[in-house]
């Protein structure tokens, strides 16, 4: 492969990777406390290039680790766990927003074509498309809706202390309550800034369509031609909206077969499987690798 077109997909993936938005969040929320003096080597590329989320996201069954991650590490930055919590929340719905609306335009706008390209994949395409619709209608019903959330805390108390992991404790209501009511507060902020949502919005857009795009340059990077770029684009966006909510570490497996089964026709001769093991070699597992050592 040209290296020329190697280095552009690699950055690419970098930047699908970047989670500035949330550290933009968290500082504009009103957020008063100090954060922590940090590390100034590793610790200090975290707010740019949050790679601990990638790592734990990606060796857990649908992305489930990240999350978690990313709220230990800003609770320990010095930032109030309610504010995190709501941007966390935030930017999980705002990213499957924008993959719901990928995903609804393509199956509206191209819908023969996708057809025709998935094959017995096209269920899973539409499974995966349902599975990010109710996500999203769940964690946007959770945030608006601070009782629910309460009744959450409250559920999940009392679980872990039955299950012995918390210890009982009088005062630990009080502190759920008060973390709703700031949650509450985080929550009515986010609903006067529309314009920064908004913003976030076009950014994690761009940020998707940029992994879309990195299977485009392995395309370029081949010597290939006569595919247009849009069709990779909404190949690759097709293929990443089916597996994206399958309960396996990365999605790996079957993401790599259902590359094979809808770039057979893009990738041909002996291109297919070099291209698919570039691409996801560098859309993933080098990312994986990178998180990892960091």
């Amino acid at each position: 492969m040209s290296v020329g077109y190697l280095v552009p997909a690699a950055a690419l993936a970098i930047i699908f990777c970047m989670r500035r938005r949330i550290y933009d969040l968290v500082s504009a929320s009103g957020n008063e406390s100090k954060p922590k003096k940090r590390r100034k080597f590793f610790d200090s590329l975290y707010p740019i290039l949050f790679y601990r989320n990638f790592f734990y996201s990606g060796i857990t069954p649908s992305a489930t680790g990240g999350q978690p991650v990313q709220l230990y590490y800003m609770s320990k930055d010095g930032n109030r766990g309610s504010d995190s919590t709501v941007v966390l929340m935030t930017v999980a719905v705002v990213y499957k927003f924008v993959l719901v609306i990928l995903g609804a335009a393509i199956l509206l706008f191209w819908y023969r074509p996708l057809y025709s390209e998935l094959g017995k994949f096209f269920p899973l395409y539409l499974f995966g498309l349902l599975l990010n619709v109710i996500l999203v209608v769940v964690i946007a019903g959770i945030m608006l809706m601070p009782n629910i959330m309460l009744r959450c805390a409250h559920f999940f108390e009392k679980l872990f202390v039955k299950m012995s992991i918390l210890k009982p404790s009088e005062k630990r209501p009080e502190k759920i309550h008060e973390f709703i009511g700031s949650y509450q507060n985080a929550v009515s902020w986010l609903r006067t800034h529309k314009g920064k949502l908004l913003f976030i919005v076009l950014v994690t857009f761009l940020q998707r369509c940029s992994v879309f795009l990195l299977t485009y340059m392995v395309y370029l990077g081949f010597g290939l031609h006569g595919t247009g770029m849009m069709k990779v684009i909404l190949l690759q966006a097709a293929v990443y909206i089916a597996v994206d909510m399958l309960p396996l570490p990365g999605a790996q497996g079957i993401t790599e077969l259902m590359y094979q089964t809808v770039f057979a026709h893009v990738f041909t001769g002996t291109y297919l499987i070099p291209s698919m093991l570039v691409s996801r070699g560098i859309n993933f597992y080098f990312l994986l690798i990178v998180s990892l050592i960091i």
